[in-house]
């Protein structure tokens, strides 16, 4: 056990599923997995290990912001051995061509977040997600017939910034905005391992545009069956 995850090391999967909402591990969870366990409660961070179509996964997650993710995600990794991590969240949308529910994959993560720094001297601003996971879902979702949009995702520690929080993505062409991508592909570099990012648009920058906070939780099925399609 660590500091913040409860499980056995055997009781993880080496593949984990990361949501940032604890509420939405449950219900993926309870929807989708056979013979599953709740292997950890700290904190009441869930993180659940059980079978989906008779391969082993582990939902777990991630809570919000850089300082959480790079927390989860390391300890996994480093003392639990797990080789694929698949953050699976909301992002908000740059352009109003980008739709609510339409489904987006992170290439790389540009962020002005210090936690590369702080972590590990990385003063790179942009750090790319594994090529090799991000082809694995691509291929599952040409299979699906899922139409996906790949591109650089900016990563805020600020969730209610004005300004120069948003002039910089621009440069970099960022299709959206959330929390936790930076943290999770520098711990990956770092660690040598991989990591993914798939995120469902859950409003558009600018406007009053959104899913509620319900449809949050329980309507992203879609990016979720695409995600747990690409556990091996």
């Amino acid at each position: 056990m660590t500091p913040h995850i409860g499980a056995k090391k055997e009781e993880i999967a080496k593949t984990v599923i990361m949501p940032g909402d604890p509420l939405r591990a449950k219900y993926i969870a309870e929807k989708y997995l056979e013979d599953y366990t709740l292997v950890s409660s700290i904190r009441n961070v869930y993180a659940y290990t059980g079978k989906y179509r008779g391969k082993r996964v582990t939902i777990m997650a991630s809570g919000m912001g850089n300082a959480s993710m790079g927390i989860y995600s390391y300890e996994l990794y480093h003392f639990y051995d797990v080789e694929n991590i698949i953050r699976i969240g909301t992002v908000g949308a740059y352009t109003n061509e980008i739709q609510l529910r339409e489904i987006l994959l992170a290439e790389k993560s540009y962020s002005k977040s210090s936690y590369a720094l702080c972590f590990n001297g990385n003063t790179e601003d942009i750090i790319e997600a594994s090529e090799e996971l991000n082809e694995k879902i691509k291929f599952k979702a040409k299979q699906k017939n899922i139409q996906i949009r790949n591109g650089v995702i900016h990563c805020s520690d600020v969730f209610y910034g004005q300004g120069s929080n948003y002039e910089q993505p621009q440069k970099y062409h960022c299709l959206g905005v959330e929390m936790e991508s930076f943290a999770l592909f520098a711990n990956a570099q770092n660690e040598g391992k991989k990591a993914a990012c798939l995120l469902t648009v859950s409003n558009q920058i600018g406007n009053s545009k959104e899913l509620s906070a319900i449809e949050r939780e329980q309507s992203l099925n879609t990016m979720i069956e695409l995600a747990l399609d690409t556990v091996e």
